[in-house]
């Protein structure tokens, strides 16, 4: 690999590898087919969480979720993330169980933080050190953080290619509005990634897992921390707005109005489906492709969650020459 990279998406991975490579020195090229942060980042309900991680290939790299945003946000002031906590409990009446940085609360302590809940669960699972992100604004500061440490950017430029030289080595990329050079490319266009990497003879296994967004007009202070059962996760954006994950706009606005006082008066306001990508095993796929020197690729689930610390990683990696073992679960050879 070599420092002079080209990334492919300016979502909210694809920025933080640019902004981290960026600062690290290397010389930096981010192209996209629209605007930062405007593809299926802008689509996520963007809750930030490291506690109840326990197992699977990038568990490691999870159980930094926070601490890297919080890292973050001392690099870039005014990072626009809350640090509200969370709660979840589900109907059934059974018995929690706490993971790693969560706790068992009751009934009194639920209704403390959710003053507005009708009936407060008998027991639930808090996560205080949980919260959630504006997903836009984070990346634009990481494009604008990236901008400032000399990377250029190429914004409603479709990426058609990855080019090759003679020797089979990255040459760069073949773009709508020609070619942009680096030795060094990375993958970070979502779902976007598998058509790419299918022209070099490259199998990424990632698909579209739709993602339902919902938009809600609210009253000021409904919800305080990010919300989590059965029927939604749910928080508050705005004074007046919510944003709820979940199946069914229907379901969803009836639930939020029996589950909280004072919310007779929500109205559904925005409906968006997004197409988050999914690899096949359903962990992180991170890592230089055997076979194409010069071929890097970051695309995952979770990506929300996981910039902050995949950034950081991927940059060290290709500028610094490390090899970082908490990705190691993570690799594109293990399909």
């Amino acid at each position: 690999m070599s420092g002079d990279l080209v990334v492919v998406g300016a979502g909210i991975v694809g920025a933080s590898v640019a902004y981290h490579a960026a600062r690290a020195g290397a010389a930096v090229t981010l192209v996209d087919a629209g605007r930062p942060g405007a593809g299926v980042t802008a689509d996520s309900f963007a809750w930030v969480g490291a506690s109840g991680v326990r197992k699977g290939p990038a568990a490691g790299l999870r159980a930094t979720a926070t601490a890297e945003y919080h890292r973050l946000g001392a690099e870039l002031p005014g990072l626009p993330v809350s640090w509200s906590g969370s709660l979840s409990w589900t109907g059934d009446g059974s018995a929690p169980h706490a993971g790693p940085g969560q706790t068992i609360v009751d009934a009194a302590t639920v209704a403390t933080l959710e003053p507005n809940l009708r009936q407060p669960p008998e027991w639930a699972v808090r996560a205080p050190g949980d919260g959630a992100v504006d997903s836009v604004g984070v990346t634009e500061r990481l494009v604008a953080g990236a901008r400032a440490h000399g990377a250029r950017v190429h914004v409603d430029t479709p990426v058609t290619a990855v080019r090759r030289d003679a020797e089979g080595r990255i040459a760069g990329v073949e773009t709508a509005a020609g070619p942009l050079s680096g030795t060094t490319v990375v993958l970070a266009a979502g779902v976007a990634t598998a058509a790419l990497g299918a022209q070099l003879g490259v199998r990424v296994p990632v698909e579209p897992s739709p993602c339902p967004l919902f938009g809600l007009r609210a009253p000021a202070g409904l919800v305080r921390t990010v919300v989590s059962t059965e029927d939604f996760d749910l928080r508050q954006v705005a004074a007046d707005r919510l944003i709820a994950a979940a199946d069914s706009p229907e379901r969803t606005l009836a639930a939020v109005r029996s589950t909280f006082r004072g919310a007779g008066s929500v109205e559904l306001i925005s409906t968006r489906i997004g197409a988050r990508p999914m690899p096949a095993d359903g962990e992180p796929i991170v890592g230089p492709v055997a076979g194409v020197p010069g071929l890097y690729l970051a695309v995952m689930h979770s990506a929300v969650t996981l910039a902050a610390a995949v950034g950081r990683l991927v940059a060290r990696e290709l500028v610094d020459g490390t090899v970082e073992s908490v990705l190691s679960g993570c690799r594109p050879d293990r399909f």
